[in-house]
């Protein structure tokens, strides 16, 4: 389904606040990656890649990585934060590649944002035969009773459900593999208050009523029992991952 007007302002509304994304949000665990890549990848293409948090850790693994955002101040700061790496500009609906370039196309925390009917197509245009089509979201987990709390201040308690981070791909690719991965993401308060003020939902609320939800986040976490006086905060997380390859 395409992106209405309110979905669309908040895709388009990360690259005004690029430095605070690349301080406050998670890369991906190891397990979920590993799971992810096939042993055959060299060539990878990170749509929706942000700031290159997952770009990094491609890079890392020996693999060609070329990375794909449509927002300029995000590709930007990702250039900063991983020279040498190609950035281009373009979108999951219309990837700047040659068909067959990618024996992978991954997208980190940004297939919600896309137009499935039109980018599916599109991935599987640019991937080889074989190529794999990879998803995968991190999402918080409310167990404990200041997530849920922190959750209720921004928002977004119990929302977006799992269904939404296991999207259906459909043809031409086979059939879709699930699977989680839980982890901890460990980060200072200044890091938790940037992974907060980096959520779209936030980022597009009128500037007064945004003032006033980081207020209460701060407030959250210098006077909640299980935060106050702590130097780390331990977020409990999830990361959801889908995998669907192309027919050789």
């Amino acid at each position: 389904m395409a992106l209405d007007e309110s979905h669309r302002q908040q895709a388009n509304s990360f690259g005004a606040v690029a430095d605070v994304y690349e301080r406050g949000r998670p890369s991906y665990p190891a397990e979920a990656i590993d799971w992810l890549v096939p042993a055959h990848a060299t060539r990878v293409a990170d749509v929706g890649a942000g700031t290159g948090k997952l770009t990094r850790q491609l890079r890392e693994r020996g693999l060609g990585v070329i990375a794909v955002e449509p927002s300029a101040g995000m590709r930007e700061e990702l250039r900063r934060a991983a020279p040498g790496v190609a950035v281009l500009a373009g979108t999951a609906e219309q990837i700047p590649l040659a068909d067959g370039a990618v024996d992978l196309v991954i997208v980190a925390q940004a297939w919600h944002w896309v137009d499935p009917a039109r980018a599916v197509p599109e991935v599987a245009r640019v991937l080889a035969p074989g190529g794999r089509l990879a998803l995968m979201w991190n999402r918080r987990v409310e167990d404990e009773p200041w997530v849920a709390e922190l959750s209720t201040i921004i928002g977004s308690r119990g929302t977006p459900g799992s269904s939404r981070h296991f999207p259906e791909i459909g043809p031409p690719f086979a059939s879709v593999e699930r699977r989680s991965v839980a982890w901890t993401y460990r980060l200072s308060r200044a890091g938790m208050t940037d992974w907060v003020a980096s959520r779209s939902y936030v980022i597009t609320l009128p500037d007064e009523r945004r003032h006033a939800v980081m207020g209460q986040v701060r407030d959250l976490l210098e006077t909640h029992p299980t935060l106050a006086g702590e130097d780390e905060i331990a977020l409990n997380m999830v990361t959801r991952c889908s995998r669907a390859d192309l027919p050789r």
